[in-house]
């Protein structure tokens, strides 16, 4: 017999989020934490988005993609912070089906344009380097934008499509042992395994679609640090601009490591809170330090900055 969550009409379906049960005795040490984490999350990605968008010197193809990139990150953390503050001060930790499903497509989506945006950042760091006398009509206006929104349309779509077919399953628990939720924890609730094949499918289409976007970037520095090897302009280029780009890569890449790791190897026996941090890295790390990283080591981001802190100091 289905459970009668399986007849439920999904506007009505409610999700428990287990994830913060053991964190209960220091609720509220967690909840400022976290909300001062958020805020400066805010504060370091909306000062580089209104310095670009204020500095008609920086309307270049590489600033205007770290203007997308810190985008994104306000993007993909808007779909979780306000929640988990919101669970954190609530003595039950709920969710709706909508609710649950929406909160997926937009970590999710966040998470795959984070790599589009490095694909397409690193596509323009090689023309820049590797075709200097090519790169303003290669790089134009147009191309731009089409760049920019693939970064952001394609990964949108591609997992509205997987969630679109997770609506299609019978659910059989209303429990997800997170902090969040996940499309793929989704599809493990459901009644009927043999029903999720499609599912499967898709995801496993949508994992090698992205991991062709890592292996372009490695093959574009591969050939860029080729390029740069003999030529000491190069070199300076590739460490002023290519070096901000690689940290980020790597963090985010590093991030998602640990979190996939954990998913696929984690014993059930480690804390629930050391299981939490690794869960949450990639929604605190990369939105994070991707501005700072960038803020500081972009000349012409860093000077306009400080000349704007400094005019309002005195």
């Amino acid at each position: 017999e289905i459970p009668p969550l399986a007849y439920t009409h999904f506007n009505s379906i409610v999700f428990f989020l287990s994830g913060l049960n053991e964190t209960n005795n220091h609720r509220f040490t967690l909840f400022f934490l976290t909300l001062l984490c958020y805020c400066v999350i805010l504060l370091v990605n909306i000062s580089v988005i209104v310095t670009i968008i204020m500095d008609k010197n920086l309307h270049e193809p590489m600033y205007i993609l770290l203007c997308t990139f810190c985008m994104n990150g306000l993007y993909g953390t808007t779909g979780f912070y306000p929640k988990f503050l919101w669970d954190l001060l609530s003595p039950v930790h709920v969710i709706s089906y909508s609710g649950c499903l929406g909160q997926a497509q937009v970590i999710y989506s966040f998470a795959l344009s984070e790599l589009s945006i490095l694909s397409v950042m690193a596509y323009d760091r090689y023309v820049a380097i590797c075709q200097p006398l090519e790169y303003h009509s290669v790089m134009s206006k147009q191309r731009l934008i089409m760049l920019v929104c693939y970064s952001w349309v394609t990964p949108f779509c591609v997992m509205g499509i997987n969630v679109f077919l997770t609506t299609r399953l019978k659910l059989c628990s209303p429990y997800i042992a997170r902090l969040f939720c996940l499309n793929w924890i989704i599809v493990k609730l459901a009644c009927f395994p043999s029903e999720t094949t499609l599912n499967a499918v898709v995801a496993y289409i949508t994992i090698v679609i992205y991991v062709f976007h890592g292996f372009f970037i490695v093959c574009s520095y591969m050939y860029l640090i080729k390029t740069c090897v003999n030529s000491i302009e190069n070199r300076a280029k590739f460490i002023q601009t290519c070096v901000p780009h690689l940290t980020s890569l790597l963090t985010f890449l590093g991030t998602i490591l640990f979190d996939v790791l954990n998913i696929r190897f984690g014993s059930k026996d480690l804390p629930q809170t050391l299981q939490n941090f690794v869960a949450i890295e990639f929604l605190v790390i990369p939105p994070l330090m991707n501005p700072l990283i960038y803020g500081f080591k972009l000349t012409k981001i860093r000077n306009r900055i400080l000349r704007v802190i400094t005019l309002k100091t005195n």
